[in-house]
């Protein structure tokens, strides 16, 4: 099992940038390609950008495409989510998590399922 854990989060005017992190620990975060996910109020866990075991090969959802950048650094075992010109819309709980190979899938690699993630707002 692995366990996660998100920072960075705050409030932050329309435009601005904010950098999120994720450290992990416990069994070996290579084995695991790593995402970011979002909650806003009243909806769904959405994804948000996932990156590949060696970092070589990422993703991200369009709303973000351009303005997020998701890397990862494996001697330390962390994943860090560069929120760059910042949109009210963005405003949710950020958390991070393993994501299925290849997909927009999160996989459960810890219990609970999902962390206490860190709050973003953005203010207009």
């Amino acid at each position: 099992q692995v366990q996660l854990v998100e920072s960075g989060g705050g409030l932050v005017q329309a435009g601005h940038s904010l950098s999120l992190l994720c450290e992990a620990s416990g069994r070996s975060f290579r084995d695991y390609y790593m995402g970011w996910f979002r909650r806003a109020p009243g909806k769904e866990h959405e994804f948000v950008a996932s990156i590949s075991w060696s970092g070589g090969s990422t993703r991200y959802v369009d709303s973000v495409n351009g303005r997020f950048t998701i890397s990862r650094a494996n001697a330390i075992e962390t994943v860090t989510l560069q929120m760059n010109r910042v949109k009210p819309e963005d405003t949710a709980v950020y958390y991070c998590n393993a994501v299925v190979p290849g997909t927009e899938q999160f996989m459960c690699v810890m219990d609970p399922c999902w962390g206490q993630g860190t709050q973003v707002t953005v203010s207009s």
